[in-house]
């Protein structure tokens, strides 16, 4: 692992126990999903790239829009599902035929791989990267300009 991997996976961990509050981002207070990603972005590069409007818990299910995963295309760079590597933000698909609206930061691969998230009820938490979690993955990228 790279010392920038390593830093990010530190920043990411340091989220740990912050409580899922929808909408938010804010270590030690509240973050969702998106917001555990967006306060890494802010660790990284200062501002974030563009304005988060807001959204509601099902995202953009009865639209059918992708909008989660045309921010990330936006903003990061797409890898190839099957190139893991410590620090990609991944994307999943909760449900089969929904749109993709979670995401999460590798922070083990190998014998034991796992991943930071946050998750409803539960905050944010490392979790192993088990089969049931990776058939929901669709989509992997890494944070832009080699900051990882």
């Amino acid at each position: 692992m790279t010392p920038q991997q390593q830093a990010l996976i530190a920043e990411a961990r340091s989220w740990i126990g912050t409580p899922y509050v929808h909408q938010f981002a804010v270590k030690g207070a509240g973050t969702d999903c998106l917001g555990l990603v967006r306060g890494l972005w802010r660790t990284l590069y200062g501002a974030e790239p563009e304005p988060v409007p807001a959204y509601s818990m099902d995202w953009s299910e009865p639209q059918g829009e992708e909008r989660l995963w045309d921010a990330a295309l936006r903003h990061f760079e797409p890898k190839p599902l099957e190139e893991e590597a410590p620090g990609d933000v991944i994307l999943f698909r909760m449900r089969h035929n929904a749109v993709a609206k979670h995401l999460g930061v590798v922070a083990n691969v190998g014998a034991h791989p796992s991943f930071i998230h946050a998750y409803a009820r539960y905050g944010v938490v490392e979790s192993a990267l088990s089969v049931p979690w990776r058939r929901r993955i669709v989509a992997r990228f890494q944070f832009p300009g080699g900051a990882v």
